[in-house]
């Protein structure tokens, strides 16, 4: 197993175009969250072309200077046969894996093997917990979670709710673990809450931004790769599920396709000032002036209004062109 990644190891990556990609491997999950962002039950899709799949491993596998690949969902230990392959691929081709659970498998103090197996095989597992998952992961569940990833030697980044009580709680449960040196293994990030999904039926955002404050749109230089082939420009969840301009999403169905569309996604100019210099400084452009005193909950929304305003790549605007390959030269 490589050296272990801590959160701010992650972002970096995320930070840097074409080092780190985020395979979304199932929409299926059993805990059934009030707050789930990408909406997964029970019963949602999953894997069942193996053969495209197996496309997708491949380009993952042969992709020059992708270092890291996280897998998520959904709940990634509900797909078995997908997630042990992609465990076994991923980490023998020499990339890091960094994988998201909620620990809801860990019914019993030893995983089964073929779970021990990926936990080996990551570097890093980001553990979420919260008042939410409390309803349907029992905390002798998560406990005996946070332990296996220790005994592989995964780091664990814990991300909870960023309130007083739920951060409480997952200190409490990461204390139940290891004692009063927890901090040895794990590390607590708090987060916002997600409106996407059913979070936006519990949460709102209250917070407004204007459109010329906003900077650099980190998500542009990380794409996401689902297991059904549609390839996302950004990891946002509202993205992934259909929602938002058809440019930030496209389907492959080969190596070669999944290849193009990255490409394509980077070499787009307003993505590449997006991620670059900022929708923020892009309120400079005549078209886009009127966003730049307007306010928004998230950059995401600003992006939105952006891309629908914006001509195909076909008809790029030289402006445009001029900020993606002038002001944010290199990245």
């Amino acid at each position: 197993m490589s050296a272990r990644l801590t959160y701010a190891d992650v972002e970096a990556l995320r930070r840097e175009r074409g080092r780190s990609t985020l395979l979304f491997i199932t929409d299926r999950c059993p805990v059934g969250c009030a707050h789930c962002s990408v909406d997964s039950r029970r019963d949602s899709p999953t894997i069942t072309d193996f053969e495209l799949f197996e496309e997708i491993l491949a380009w993952l596998c042969g992709r020059d200077g992708l270092d890291v690949v996280g897998i998520s969902g959904g709940e990634p230990f509900v797909e078995r046969r997908g997630l042990s392959l992609a465990a076994r691929r991923l980490t023998e081709a020499g990339k890091q894996l960094v994988v998201y659970t909620s620990g809801v498998w860990a019914t019993r103090a030893r995983p089964p093997a073929w779970i021990a197996d990926v936990l080996d095989r990551s570097t890093t597992v980001f553990l979420s917990t919260d008042a939410f998952h409390a309803e349907g992961i029992r905390d002798e569940h998560y406990v005996n979670a946070a332990r296996a990833v220790a005994a592989a030697g995964a780091w664990i980044v814990v991300q909870v709710i960023d309130t007083e009580a739920m951060v409480g709680r997952a200190r409490g449960l990461l204390h139940a673990a290891f004692g009063a040196g927890w901090e040895d293994f794990a590390e607590l990030h708090p987060t916002a809450p997600l409106t996407a999904g059913r979070g936006g039926n519990v949460f709102t955002r209250s917070e407004r931004v204007p459109g010329h404050a906003f900077g650099p749109c980190a998500l542009v230089t990380s794409p996401m790769v689902r297991y059904d082939g549609v390839v996302t420009a950004c990891c946002n969840e509202s993205v992934i599920m259909g929602w938002g301009p058809e440019r930030l999403r496209r389907r492959a169905r080969t190596r070669a396709e999944v290849e193009g569309v990255v490409e394509a996604f980077a070499a787009d100019p307003m993505l590449r000032a997006i991620g670059g210099v900022g929708p923020g400084a892009l309120t400079a452009h005549p078209r886009f002036a009127e966003l730049g005193g307007e306010e928004f909950t998230s950059i995401c929304d600003l992006c939105w209004k952006m891309l629908d305003r914006s001509p195909a790549e076909a008809d790029a605007d030289p402006l445009v062109e001029a900020i993606s390959t002038v002001l944010v030269a290199g990245r």
